[in-house]
């Protein structure tokens, strides 16, 4: 990026501006910053820059409505929204109003200053979008975890196609939810959103779900029956487990996604459809394929864009906020006054494996509405099977808390002295694992650690620590 490119900052944290401004400025960039959207279209009006970077919510104007002017009156003017609140609809109202990135906090400063400089090589190739109405929420998807914020992104990208999508994910993580934005935020979310399980229909009546039958097409066809493809015209056609489809089945419908026209059973007359194709699966669809077990051809119609869904045990940071969005639902189902989890609660379902994933997470947030006693839950308030559930080994991301509570055990057992273990341990602890990461090397061990070789040696000698000898050679302490 040259000198004379301009960036810029419409944020009403004083923080977010200067560290922005710091690093584009080592860039080589000029950069102006606004504590509002407010003052930024009349400056516009008198000059313009190369790139703008706005934060959503500020008092008076947020930064989707400075992104609407900017889209009305200088549509190939890029703008890069980011925002403290992660969540799908930020996302999708972003890129549906024409951002060119959506960037979400805390971020990464040198993948800020990247996407400043993408953003003004694109500048040209930009076009000017209409800003769609605003369309229905879809609160059950909720995430802060980096990898929930992919699959914001990636709706809100997909938000002005009518591309085929594959889900992929294991069992209840959410797939449908998914392909129900990715239907509600595009062009077709005023048609039908169709769905169909292939695991759950019998083979035999597979063809007749997806393409219809005509009136005596066989026993028990006493009506022409409208199948899903049909139903979903205009709008998009769901296609749940698709790993299960049978092998006659895939054919039909590798037909159907090349011409666009089917016959339903027992018919002779085609019948033409304009229907949108997302599917999902839990399974290695490649494995299929190389197993002879599903069409090669096939696979790839679907593979357009592929959105992966994690699991609940990779998304642990989303579990409290999910939590707490099914409790809620739950009690207004039930009329009932929502339950609260307690801090150690919120830790320890934090923790467990969820192998079921959200789906196992939301009927066990039904089961303490029901069953928990008191408002505030505790630990052992819930379902009995996750109390005998081993815990995951998950980070402890904490340990300055786990250190907190070390010490009160130990006072209150009126133990004394307590630097005196602690401190030794510690850096035994810290030793040992730089170690580790450096295959016993002590002098790049040292340097992890922000000692100099001398003094790592002294302390392994001090705590009796027996390591092997390693690069133990003299040299300069630093």
């Amino acid at each position: 990026m040259s000198r004379s490119e301009t960036v810029w900052i419409v944020d009403d944290d004083r923080s977010i501006r200067w560290v922005l401004e710091k690093a584009l400025q080592q860039e080589g960039m000029t950069t102006q910053s606004f504590d509002s959207a407010d003052g930024v279209m009349g400056r516009l009006a008198r000059q313009q820059p190369d790139v703008i970077i706005s934060d959503i919510r500020m008092p008076g104007a947020s930064g989707l409505d400075l992104l609407a002017q900017i889209r009305d009156q200088h549509p190939r003017l890029p703008v890069i929204i980011m925002t403290a609140h992660s969540d799908l609809d930020s996302a999708v109202a972003s890129y549906q109003g024409g951002a060119f990135e959506y960037l979400p906090k805390p971020f990464d400063v040198d993948e800020a200053v990247s996407l400043v400089k993408r953003a003004n090589q694109h500048a040209q190739e930009q076009q000017g979008l209409d800003v769609p109405q605003a369309l229905a929420r879809t609160p059950e998807i909720i995430g802060e975890a980096p990898a929930m914020q992919e699959v914001f992104r990636a709706i809100g990208r997909l938000s002005h196609s009518n591309i085929t999508v594959l889900i992929n994910g294991e069992s209840g993580t959410g797939k449908e939810l998914v392909a129900h934005a990715l239907h509600r935020h595009s062009p077709r979310a005023a048609s039908p959103f169709i769905a169909l399980n292939m695991a759950a229909i019998p083979k035999d009546l597979m063809e007749s779900e997806l393409f219809g039958h005509e009136k005596g097409a066989f026993t028990g066809a006493a009506n022409l029956r409208r199948g899903r493809f049909e139903q979903a015209d205009g709008g998009t056609l769901f296609l749940d487990e698709i790993g299960d489809m049978p092998a006659d089945t895939q054919t039909r419908l590798l037909r159907v996604l090349a011409d666009g026209e089917f016959y339903r059973v027992g018919g002779h007359v085609p019948v033409k459809v304009d229907v949108r194709i997302i599917a999902a699966t839990h399974q290695n669809l490649e494995s299929l394929v190389q197993a002879g077990k599903f069409r090669e051809d096939l696979f790839h119609r679907l593979n357009v864009i592929r959105i992966h869904i994690p699991r609940l045990a990779d998304r642990r940071e989303d579990i409290p906020a999910l939590a707490r969005h099914f409790l809620g639902r739950a009690a207004q189902e039930l009329a009932v006054e929502p339950k609260l989890l307690k801090p150690e609660t919120e830790e320890f379902i934090r923790n467990l494996p969820w192998p079921g994933n959200v789906r196992q997470l939301e009927n066990t947030c039904r089961w303490i509405t029901v069953m928990a006693s008191s408002r505030e839950v505790l630990v052992g308030d819930l379902p009995p099977e996750l109390l005998n559930l081993p815990q995951d080994a998950a980070p402890v991301t904490n340990w300055e808390q786990a250190l907190r509570q070390w010490a009160d055990q130990a006072l209150a057992r009126g133990q004394s002295n307590l630097l005196d273990s602690a401190v030794p341990s510690f850096e035994r602890i810290m030793i040992e694992t730089a170690l580790k990461h450096t295959a016993g090397r002590r002098r790049d061990a040292a340097v992890l650690l922000g000692w100099g070789r001398n003094t790592l040696t002294r302390k392994i000698k001090e705590l009796g620590m027996n390591v092997d000898g390693g690069d133990d050679d003299e040299g300069d302490d630093h």
